[in-house]
């Protein structure tokens, strides 16, 4: 390792949507802990403020909240209007938003597409673009998607969820090509099975069978997602761009 690159994030501005779920509250912990002011983005005020008086009583103080929903593009734009007004910056974004809603081919409705389409990419598409404006004007930065292993090699019953992911590994790198120049980098990590409320509905037997198909025999922690995308958030990533990093045990679907 190089005697300047580390861990520390002393200093930079982050923000992290999906903050209130499993691996987005993870990786706010992580970078806060790790020297980043980091602003929590969320639908539900209220689980963002219980997360923060959460992280408070860990010792940990987040720069602020931000609370809109991910499905309402002008929602999204005038908070990150309103985020750009006041921290007139941003170091790192984490695109941690997003939903799952497993259905066979031929029982998916109508409403799951335009939803699951609108926040697992029209969202995170959205959040790029003001975050590649903003970077571009320190000429640095390091955006990180959440994609998903589903999205990578499919999954039965998971064609929606499949496609909304494979979607976030194409627009991650195409984006790390174009935002290169402009030394920001893109990255996006590929969970397998993570233990968080998204997977929470499996029953014991599905589970089961999931995690004999994981190499290293177990589930995942959402800290385990959280401490590469603070590797992927640090200088020690900084030759680091347009790769999807599979967070997976050895998953094999």
């Amino acid at each position: 390792m190089s005697s300047h690159a580390s861990l520390d994030l002393s200093g930079r501005i982050a923000l992290v949507t999906g903050a209130t779920g499993g691996i987005g509250g993870a990786i706010a912990h992580t970078l806060i802990a790790h020297g980043a002011r980091v602003v929590l983005s969320a639908r539900n005020a209220e689980r963002l403020a219980t997360l923060s008086d959460t992280l408070r009583e860990a010792g940990l103080t987040p720069l602020g909240t931000l609370a809109y929903d991910l499905q309402d593009a002008t929602a999204i734009s005038t908070a990150l209007k309103s985020f750009a007004a006041e921290h007139k910056r941003l170091d790192i974004l984490v695109n941690a938003g997003g939903q799952m809603q497993d259905a066979p081919l031929g029982m998916i409705s109508a409403a799951a597409i335009d939803q699951t389409l609108q926040v697992n990419v029209a969202a995170t598409l959205h959040h790029m673009q003001y975050a590649a404006r903003l970077m571009a004007r320190q000429g640095s930065g390091s955006i990180i998607n959440i994609a998903s292993i589903v999205g990578l090699v499919g999954s039965a019953n998971q064609t929606l969820y499949a496609a909304s992911k494979a979607a976030i590994v194409g627009a991650t790198r195409s984006a790390a090509k174009e935002l290169a120049p402009k030394h920001i980098r893109v990255n996006a990590l590929a969970p397998g099975f993570i233990d968080t409320a998204l997977t929470a509905h499996y029953t014991p037997a599905v589970r089961d069978k999931v995690i004999a198909g994981i190499g290293m025999g177990r589930a995942g922690t959402a800290e385990e997602v959280a401490d590469v995308a603070l590797f992927l958030a640090s200088d020690l990533a900084r030759y680091v761009t347009g790769q999807v990093i599979g967070v997976d045990g050895g998953m094999l679907l």
